[in-house]
């Protein structure tokens, strides 16, 4: 029987933090060993905002090399950046043909990104769903792991190629279905509790890097926001102060001890001891990783060599579906 096949991808658009980390590419490490796994850094998504040409090919080695870093293997996986395929884009436009556009107008993750500039958004940032649809339906992916603010990307997803189907008589694209890690933990802003921890937050000290130093780890959770008050003393305490159950999140993260225990081995103590403990836990996760993605990053035609062999094996898959794809349209003849 054949495996389940993941599709993920990951935009270069800025430096990979913590929060990416222990949220997602933890678990495409997990995955590997399950799953038929797909991984590509999309860098065609990040240009639906604009990007410095001098430092998006830096952006994707970087991501790569963290990728590698964390141990995903580039034999076992099919690891390639998204541009590199262009079938992705050839598929985007036959499901942007079969897409409605109520069915954007609902999508409210463009209403978030765009904000109250939505008139002078990219019209790629629109139809971003439709790109990520592609990438997911044209390798026949099984599942996708998502988050919570993908779940609405994936559904669309699922209604385009229920509605290709029924178009055109077939049974061609397979129905993706989400992959929601219950034990993955959301990582949010060392700044603010009640944000998710990002890239594009305007505070660096919001966010642990994955290439940081010890140093600026050391500094970032020192000046981590918490209250006055001394470490809590159970689960609910911990809940309803958003910033220092946040660091506690980190820590369970990163050591893999229940949260239970943390709590209680901290009840009542002093914050500051708390933080310090959490700083070496967080370094001794952080620094293996960063040593080996700057080896990486050293070494570009590596990096190099490993995208352009993804790509390759990534276009078999993809050749074939786009060719099955236009004969099912009329297109071509394939018989």
């Amino acid at each position: 029987m054949a495996k389940n096949v993941i599709f993920s991808g990951v935009q270069p658009s800025g430096e990979i933090h913590l929060g990416n980390y222990l949220g997602a590419i933890t678990q495409f490490v997990n995955y590997q060993s399950d799953y038929k796994s797909i991984f590509s850094i999309v860098d065609l998504h990040a240009i639906t905002v604009w990007q410095n040409p001098k430092h998006l090919l830096g952006q994707i080695h970087e991501v790569l090399a963290i990728f590698l870093a964390s141990g995903l293997d580039c034999e076992k996986n099919i690891i390639f950046n998204q541009s590199q395929v262009p079938e992705h884009a050839q598929l985007s436009w036959v499901l942007g043909c079969t897409a409605k556009i109520g069915w954007l107008n609902r999508m409210t993750q463009f209403k978030d990104k765009a904000g109250k500039n939505r008139e002078n958004a990219s019209v790629g940032l629109y139809t971003y769903p439709i790109l990520m649809a592609a990438d997911i339906l044209l390798y026949g992916a099984t599942h996708v792991p998502v988050g919570d603010d993908q779940k609405q990307h994936l559904e669309l997803s699922r209604d385009i190629a229920h509605k290709f189907n029924s178009d055109y008589g077939v049974d061609f694209f397979k129905l993706p279905n989400p992959l929601i890690n219950k034990s993955s933990t959301r990582i949010m802003s060392l700044r603010d509790g009640a944000k998710k921890m990002s890239k594009s937050d305007p505070s660096e000290y919001s966010r642990i890097l994955m290439t940081d130093s010890n140093d600026q780890i050391k500094q970032k959770i020192k000046k981590a926001k918490t209250d006055s008050l001394k470490m809590p003393n159970s689960n609910k305490e911990a809940e309803s102060r958003l910033e220092i159950n946040n660091l506690i999140n980190i820590y369970c993260a990163c050591s893999l001890v229940d949260k239970e225990k943390v709590i209680e081995k901290y009840s009542a103590k002093e914050i500051s001891l708390f933080k310090n403990d959490l700083t070496d836990i967080i370094i001794s996760t952080i620094d293996p990783i960063s040593k080996k993605t700057k080896e990486f990053l050293s070494d570009k035609k590596y990096l190099n060599e490993v995208l352009t062999a993804g790509a390759i094996r990534a276009r078999q898959i993809a050749q074939k579906t786009i060719s099955d794809l236009y004969a099912i349209i009329g297109m071509i003849d394939k018989s």
